[in-house]
């Protein structure tokens, strides 16, 4: 073949200073995927080390086409697992290590508490999965919304409700029908609790062992536990049901997150897992925050 025809390849240059280096590759990738039969559009952060130093460079169209076949198999431990030795085996004596991050947001049908309705809600997620000379894992990060409403503004809203009561019945004996209408007037209920839209940020690290992405089976115990998930489309029966959960779940942050905590400890096919709950105060102009853990090595 003659010279000029020859393509350079100057990621295949040495370098005199060898420094090999902890991570190589490409952020932001558009890519499609598939989880719990939908097709999902995601990012993709895919990447290896550059173990040996004197290299330039690594062939980052190599990770880029490894790529294409997460578009035609459900996501699963093992497809990512595939994907990963791909990276490593078109990287040979070039790297040690290969990691890849799907981030999407995944939606899944919600029902309403009471009527028929039901609506579409969806879920950030993000999926990190590393293979090297110590193994495989994957872990999944997932945000649930909820509302969480103040246990000590609940306790002072009854305690006005009470000193109202005493002052409008305190000049005749109160009967059944009067206190009947008090109660639905504004004049009796003077004040309520407050509540706010709240976070939780659950990571988990998937036992190894683990045959696909659990993500319903992970959102629907953490949405139980917590009682007062976020809803789609509602009917006044619906609201009305939303308002008797939250008065039955009164939650600080704390409360929330140990919540969270025993639930994930409960679940099969989770070696860890790390929590954070953030309830975005309508009294304050902070946020209220709680974090847990369970066998989790850090970042």
């Amino acid at each position: 073949m003659n010279a000029l025809t020859t393509l350079p390849d100057i990621a295949g240059q040495t370098r005199e200073d060898p420094l090999a280096l902890d991570w190589v590759g490409m952020c932001g990738i558009a890519l499609p995927v598939r989880l719990d039969g939908e097709r999902l559009m995601a990012r993709a952060d895919a990447g290896v080390d550059l173990a040996d130093g004197a290299a330039r460079g690594i062939h980052m169209s190599r990770l880029y086409l490894a790529l294409e076949r997460l578009e035609h198999e459900p996501l699963s431990p093992a497809s990512l697992r595939r994907v990963l030795e791909a990276f490593l085996d078109s990287h040979s004596g070039l790297s040690t290590r290969a990691q890849l991050r799907l981030r999407t947001e995944a939606l899944l049908q919600r029902p309403a508490l009471v009527s028929t309705l039901s609506g579409w809600k969806a879920y950030p997620l993000q999926i990190d999965a590393g293979l090297d000379a110590r193994g495989f894992h994957v872990e999944l990060r997932v945000e649930i919304g909820y509302s969480s409403t103040c246990p000590c503004s609940a306790a002072l809203a009854r305690q006005l409700i009470q000193q109202r009561f005493a002052d409008d019945f305190s000049a005749r004996p109160p009967d059944h029908e009067a206190v009947l209408a008090w109660l639905g007037s504004d004049q009796g209920i003077v004040a309520t609790p407050h509540s706010q839209r709240s976070t939780a940020q659950v990571r988990v690290r998937l036992h190894e062992d683990c045959a696909c992405i659990p993500l319903k089976g992970l959102v629907d115990p953490l949405e139980q536990a917590l009682g007062t998930a976020l809803q789609t489309a509602v009917k006044r029966a619906d609201e009305q049901a939303f308002a008797l959960a939250n008065g039955q779940n009164p939650m600080f942050c704390e409360d929330a997150a140990r919540r969270l905590h025993q639930a994930l400890r409960r679940l099969p096919d989770i070696d860890g897992f790390h929590l954070r709950v953030e309830h975005a105060e309508s009294l304050h102009a902070h946020d209220a925050v709680a974090e847990s853990s369970w066998n989790w090595r850090g970042d």
